[in-house]
């Protein structure tokens, strides 16, 4: 593409769905340079990867992609966390505790979610991955917020997600805090199983879960 071409946001979700390292990152930079909103260019990143997702589910693409595809995504948001930053409100939107269940390393789906709670105003303590039950209550003891938020995509998180939440019973601080749970196949029945208060399908719904929770404990 020449620099003084009009850019298009297709031309983003064809380079993350093509798995076009380079062609992503400058895509990214210069649709920022051209005024394009942040939380925007998340959206089309997501449409990409939710592209590769179907190509590997279709044997188009192998596991090496999807790794692949997650190291782009993980360049990308270096460039975009910052941006999404400038863009909260003045007035925080709520605390949240963020991180993948012990168990599991994927971050993906997590780290989009993040993505959105930070470019809607939420200040967001993310854990990272394989996180312990210990780590998820300390973390809200010290920051005082009243959302978790876990991510899970194997069905062996189910079991940890229920023990995590037990334990926060065991604190003393489950009446005090919300929980939501998502990833892979979290529905109604697993939102139940595990005891938790809400399940996201997605990160745009996890965000409006957020916002219910933030008023609920306001």
């Amino acid at each position: 593409m020449d620099d003084g071409d009009k850019l298009t946001m297709n031309d983003l979700i064809t380079a993350m769905a093509d798995i076009e390292d380079e062609t992503v990152i400058a895509l990214i930079k210069k649709h920022l340079e051209e005024g394009t909103e942040p939380f925007q260019i998340l959206g089309d990143l997501k449409k990409g990867m939710d592209i590769v997702g179907q190509r590997f589910s279709d044997n188009e693409y192998f596991l090496v992609e999807l790794v692949m595809s997650a190291e782009i995504f993980k360049r990308a948001m270096e460039i975009l966390e910052p941006e999404l930053l400038s863009t909260q409100k003045e007035e925080g939107s709520g605390k949240i505790v963020i991180g993948t269940v012990a168990g599991d390393v994927h971050y993906i789906g997590k780290n989009l979610v993040v993505a959105f709670l930070l470019s809607n105003g939420f200040e967001v303590f993310d854990l990272g991955e394989d996180v312990s039950a210990e780590k998820f209550i300390e973390k809200l003891k010290e920051t005082g917020a009243k959302v978790l938020a876990l991510s899970g995509l194997i069905t062996i998180t189910h079991d940890v997600m229920k023990q995590t939440i037990e334990a926060l019973s065991k604190a003393g601080i489950r009446d005090s805090v919300k929980v939501m749970i998502g990833g892979g196949d979290i529905d109604q029945s697993i939102m139940e199983y595990t005891g938790a208060d809400a399940f996201g399908k997605d990160a745009m719904s996890s965000v409006e879960i957020a916002k219910r929770f933030i008023e609920e404990l306001s």
